[in-house]
């Protein structure tokens, strides 16, 4: 198994998941499942559940450091900032439109695995207790209560500070980095189980729900991939046009390289210099690309957004929850602040979607239905993420003045 690559492992255990849990199912054991199988996938649920605050907090306050230098980029650093942030938001509304009108439709399942324990602080509430409950009083109660939107406050206030001290916040910002960099190893680890826990955990759904919970994954993929394709046609291509004057077909012609790169690869960062050679093409400016994307790479994370949104009402759907419109407003704003830094983590999207979760009130044990088809969802997520940055490059170079000729006479031929 050593020779083998993670996902590869991944799908192997998914595979073999499935078929012991159908010989269970239809042999009548699925007790063996529930009492010998599911505690290890317990086990590494839990272990992902100690892992979210750590790593959500640190790779917060280390991608807000990362952005040290905003005050020499100055306007370029905070329209890339503003332009990433407010696609994210999109993306999660996108996501959610879809997710809601598969669920409408009863494409999405409802198990009887687990009692999902609903967050209805958006509904008992009015707006200005929900928007106090935010801020926290007691750092350690957050953390102790895994209480995701005040971790995100917290990180921002320490990532802020952190910068605002300058050279006297040194010290702090080396040991940011050091403990992230712990994390980053730990989670490693953590994440180097997966096959474990996704032969365990998708043993015990299928022999518990039958062939039908097969079915129900195709269709969540099927619902993530729509959002994909039309946050990149209605955001990103319409972003070139709007503000570049860069018709669809050429932006998409000359980021294909990328977009392919990156759907095969799974990653954002190496897919850089790919990335850097369609955006310079494209007739971004060469200094302004090689700011935007990296940053990019780093706090970019539209795919995922839309991820996070699909997978949690499914997920709620298996868990019988229904969540509110103010829940939903929610996923959105917690998804869209936690855009900064996390998107930079190895298994960023699992460990997000267990803060949306945790958030939402749903067991996270949920989490391993998805995951073993993860790597399905990263390829779409990551390549929409890429596409993301490309235009981001784009649109900032022509905001700057900076935006090259041979975009704009690509344009006239596309």
């Amino acid at each position: 198994m050593k020779k083998l690559s993670l996902p590869v492992q991944i799908l192997i255990a998914l595979a073999l998941g499935i078929a012991v849990g159908l010989v269970c199912y239809f042999t009548g054991n699925a007790a063996f499942t529930a009492s010998y199988l599911k505690p290890f996938g317990d086990i590494f649920v839990n272990l992902l559940k100690f892992i979210v605050v750590p790593v959500v907090l640190l790779s917060m306050i280390d991608g807000i450091i990362s952005m040290g230098d905003m005050k020499k980029v100055g306007a370029v650093g905070w329209k890339t900032v503003a332009y990433f942030l407010c696609t994210t938001a999109i993306a999660c509304v996108i996501g959610l439109v879809f997710a809601n009108i598969f669920n409408g439709m009863h494409l999405f399942p409802q198990l009887t695995l687990t009692e999902g324990e609903v967050w209805d602080k958006a509904t008992s509430a009015n707006f200005m207790d929900t928007l106090v409950g935010i801020f926290p009083s007691n750092m350690w109660s957050s953390f102790s209560t895994a209480n995701m939107l005040q971790v995100i406050v917290i990180a921002l206030f320490f990532g802020g500070g952190i910068l605002a001290a300058g050279e006297r916040g040194k010290l702090c910002k080396d040991i940011v980095t050091s403990f992230y960099a712990v994390i980053e190893q730990v989670m490693t680890f953590i994440i180097s189980l997966s096959p474990i826990g996704v032969f365990t955990m998708m043993a015990w759904v299928v022999a518990t729900q039958g062939a039908e919970i097969i079915g129900s994954l195709v269709l969540v993929l099927l619902c993530a991939y729509l959002g994909y394709i039309t946050h990149a046609v209605l955001v990103y291509s319409m972003s070139a046009r709007v503000f570049a004057g860069m018709s669809p077909v050429r932006f998409f012609k000359g980021a294909f390289a990328a977009m392919m790169f990156a759907f095969t690869s799974t990653s954002s960062a190496a897919t850089l210099p790919v990335s850097k050679e369609c955006a310079d093409e494209l007739g971004a400016d060469s200094e302004v690309s090689s700011f935007v994307l990296p940053l990019g790479s780093t706090i970019n994370m539209d795919g995922t957004a839309i991820y996070q949104c699909v997978a949690t009402i499914f997920l709620a759907s298996c868990a019988g929850v229904q969540l509110s419109l103010g829940q939903m407003v929610t996923i959105v704003v917690t998804a869209t602040l936690a855009s900064i830094g996390t998107a930079g983590v190895s298994g960023a999207g699992m460990i997000m979607l267990a803060m949306v979760l945790t958030a939402m009130g749903i067991d996270v044990n949920l989490i391993m239905i998805i995951y073993g088809v993860d790597r399905l969802f990263d390829m779409g997520r990551t390549c929409l993420n890429v596409t993301g940055d490309i235009s981001c490059a784009i649109c900032v170079s022509h905001w700057e003045g900076k935006g090259g000729n041979s975009g704009a006479r690509a344009s006239r031929r596309g």
